[in-house]
């Protein structure tokens, strides 16, 4: 310790906070310690001991305890602090995470495994009337991550990020602003900075290349957590536990959408559903842009009701849609035009933002003359939740909040939460609380859906579904997707997913329509979505085009199992569904930058093509295990790098050795799975035992993952010695009735040895075996809690 606090003392005098803030005292609070300084108080809370809240409260200021972000209410008091030279270090029993306050000249320093992560450089500073900053001293060689959704490279240390939502159109290979500003940054160190203030302001990465790390706003709480982990999952567990974890949404939501820009009548919605079954696609829902309220983009916004000319019967249409397994899913915005047959009503029921005079504040932006909803307001937030109340009463499956940045806020305008520009970030956040917290209330045991264009630290545990904006119909476009998606996922917001195929743009290229929804398979959200020019459904496209995305889709719906569990896991450990590569090699710095490959969940790696007209690519398999290509099942070795052929049907997708793949037999939508249907696929490679487990239940129930009763956990063992391979199948449930039998082949690849003998509960069971292929499938049945599996070799 000694040695420790020398170091600091010596290395980081010369950045040692201002000069004119002088420690004065410490005084034991209720929630941890508070420090004076001369020009006011520092607030410390060990919330854990991975999460420390530190609170700066200038002279003459009070502080604000309300967090948009924060919902973990714990607390360490039970605190060993150690008062040595010029220096105090404040610990929790036991915990790794420190705080060094240095007296003179005046610092705080974070320890974590008795290294500094980060220290406070000038701390907090009033700069002008309009402008505050927190700033921080990091290394030189750390990687930063996080801010949002933006399209920047991977590590994003060296650029000035505006947190302040606002889409941006067509954007293609940079886009530096974005729906989704999050103020959190995350290090190659493996520890985080959460800045809990919703204020409108800037994150500065080090754009000075002076080692800074500086925060900005204009005004708010000056409030911020130092997160840390174990690793990069320990990472993200403590911010999810901090913020909140994701529900586990409707099993139908990891289906096949069919979605454009937009259907203008019920005939056109239903017969392409038609054309879907017709041509055997699976599809599960179908998303009604703004043409449901109106006939006109301009003009009709705010409307919020069926245009009775176009859609004269939509509670049969929707009933229609249901009874082929097809939900219906409803845009809405929160936008209420002057011209829209809601006007009147929405500025007698005094629901929207006002001017300084109290009066409905409007403003013109592309769609006409608008108010806005005021969603912080107990009459804006009942009046808008009735809108929506109405339509899930008649059948509707999904919402959907477009626009929600908002799109464009006027600073001049207040709401009930006070100026625009202090509530901007968290509107599309507290919209999507809105609709949560309505269906916890009016249908309990329902699983919402909430596409959103925007949000703010901690929307994921509303159920937010996020999506990566009006990206460009091209492979500029397409080529900063798993980026965007691998950020927002380390940010908690693990459903974030694009408009397969592109939005913006006339663009017709068959091969990057089909390329991206290839990658789309091993997507959060599989959702195919495009202004009209181009239709983004399959089944309007080309033969070629149309068969392969088929091809993409029915794969889709054979992973069911496995994405459904790792949909669970989520929701237990906010482990995000897409990971970069360098979550298993932390060290590797050349995966810390890396995002042309990525992993789905544990055991798939993948490697979209994102160039026209490629033949091949590079591939590094990452050193954690052997890989098998999931179409040839080629081996490939851990740590390796190997140039892949390309094929037109397929994107390079590899899956872990020695671990089971859960599959299930092709359905047209979700309605039509069955837990029993599922088939183990299962590469061999050597003697190493492996353990997996997957998650049922009967995708709809709101928090069946929260009572076991509901659900059944099946648990996959393997061990080979002896000459005898043994596979075990064990359901986990409080509820046998939940426990559903298991029926399907087991497959096995690269099992190089011939079989004496295969018995299953000690009786003997036929095999195939595929000389060419090293396959052998053996049909199985599980119909109790222990299923044993030997397979004697000679």
């Amino acid at each position: 310790m000694k040695k420790l606090l020398f170091f600091l003392l010596i290395s980081t005098f010369s950045f040692a906070q201002n000069a004119e803030r002088k420690f004065i005292s410490t005084t034991n609070t209720d929630d941890g310690f508070s420090v004076e300084v001369s020009d006011g108080i520092y607030n410390f809370k060990f919330i854990n001991q991975k999460i420390v809240e530190t609170t700066y409260i200038p002279k003459g200021q009070v502080f604000n305890p309300i967090s948009h972000a924060v919902i973990l209410n714990d607390k360490i008091t039970n605190l060993t602090f150690l008062a040595e030279g010029n220096t105090l270090t404040v610990s929790p029993s036991f915990g790794k995470l420190k705080i060094i306050i240095q007296k003179v000249p005046f610092k705080i320093s974070y320890i974590n495994n008795d290294r500094e992560i980060l220290s406070e450089k000038n701390g907090y500073t009033k700069v002008n009337d309009s402008t505050e900053t927190i700033d921080f001293n990091i290394s030189t060689d750390e990687k930063l991550y996080g801010g949002g959704a933006r399209v920047l490279g991977m590590n994003r240390r060296g650029n000035r990020l505006q947190l302040y939502n606002r889409a941006q159109y067509g954007y293609e290979t940079r886009a530096e602003l974005m729906n989704f500003c999050i103020p959190l940054v995350l290090s190659s160190k493996i520890y985080a900075v959460h800045f809990d203030n919703p204020s409108i302001g800037y994150l500065d990465l080090d754009s000075k290349k002076n080692n800074t790390l500086e925060y900005e706003t204009i005004s708010g709480r000056k409030t911020y957590q130092v997160i840390v982990g174990n690793s990069w999952e320990d990472l993200i567990k403590n911010y999810t536990d901090l913020t909140g974890k994701q529900p586990l949404p409707p099993r139908w939501a990891f289906g096949n959408f069919s979605s454009r820009f937009g259907y203008h009548t019920q005939d056109e919605v239903e017969q392409t559903i038609q054309k879907f079954q017709d041509e055997k696609i699976p599809v599960d829902a179908v998303i009604l842009d703004l043409y449901w309220f109106g006939k006109e983009i301009k003009g009709t916004m705010g409307n919020l009701d069926w245009d009775k000319d176009n859609f004269p019967n939509p509670d049969k249409m929707i009933a229609n849609l249901n009874s082929k397994g097809v939900k219906t899913i409803l845009i809405t915005e929160p936008f209420v035009l002057t011209t829209s047959s809601k006007w009147n009503e929405a500025v007698a029921k005094n629901i929207l933002a006002t001017d300084k005079l109290g009066k409905p504040f409007t403003y013109d932006f592309y769609f006409g003359n608008t108010g806005i909803i005021d969603i912080f307001k107990p009459e804006g937030k009942y009046w808008f939740w009735s809108i929506y109340e109405n339509l899930i009463s008649q059948g509707v499956a999904g919402l959907w909040g477009d626009l929600g940045e908002p799109e464009v806020f006027p600073s001049n305008a207040t709401t009930f939460a006070g100026k625009a520009d202090d509530v901007h970030n968290i509107y599309g956040h507290n919209w999507a609380k809105l609709i949560a917290e309505g269906y916890k209330k009016d249908f309990p045991k329902v699983r919402p859906f909430i596409l959103m264009r925007s949000g703010y630290s901690g929307s994921q545990r509303f159920g937010m579904i996020p999506w990566s904006g009006d990206v460009n119909r091209t492979w500029g476009g397409f080529s900063g997707q798993t980026e965007i998606a691998l950020q927002m996922g380390m940010q908690a917001m693990a459903y974030m997913h694009s408009d397969l195929g592109g939005f913006a743009g006339a663009n017709l290229d068959e091969e990057l329509y089909v390329r991206w929804l290839q990658y789309g398979v091993f997507n959060p959200i599989f959702r195919p979505h495009a202004q009209e020019e181009v239709a983004s459904e399959p089944v309007f496209r080309s033969d070629k085009a149309k068969n392969l995305a088929k091809q993409a889709i029915e794969l889709r719906y054979q992973l069911l199992p496995y994405n459904y569990t790792m949909a669970f896991e989520n929701s237990q450990t906010g482990k995000p569904l897409m990971r970069p590569l360098f979550f298993e090699e932390p060290e590797n710095e050349v995966l810390q930058t890396k995002s042309d490959e990525y992993f789905w969940g544990k055991d798939f790696l993948i490697a979209p093509i994102i160039e026209k007209s490629q033949i091949q690519k590079e591939v590094y398999f990452p050193k954690s295990s052997n890989w098998f290509d999931f179409y040839t099942h080629k081996k490939y070795q851990a740590g390796s790098t190997e140039i892949i052929n390309l094929v037109e049907n397929s994107i390079p997708t590899f899956v872990r050795g020695n671990v089971f793949i859960p599959m299930t037999k092709l359905v047209q939508n979700t309605t039509q799975y069955s837990n029993e249907n599922l088939d183990l696929h299962f590469f061999f490679d050597g003697s190493i035992s492996s353990e997996r487990e997957f998650y049922f239940d009967d995708g709809k129930t709101a928090d069946a993952n929260l009572d076991i009763k509901n659900h059944e956990i099946l648990n996959c063992q393997t061990n080979f010695e002896n000459k005898i391979f043994i596979i075990n199948l064990e359901s986990r449930t409080e509820s046998k009735e939940i426990i559903t039998a298991k029926n399907g082949v087991i497959y096995l690849y690269n099992f190089n040895l011939k079989p004496k003998s295969i018995t299953i509960n000690g009786k003997k069971k036929k095999y195939e075996f595929d000389k060419k292929s090293k396959t052998y499938r053996i049909n199985y049945q599980h119909n109790s809690l222990k299923t044993e599996i030997e397979i004697k070799v000679k």
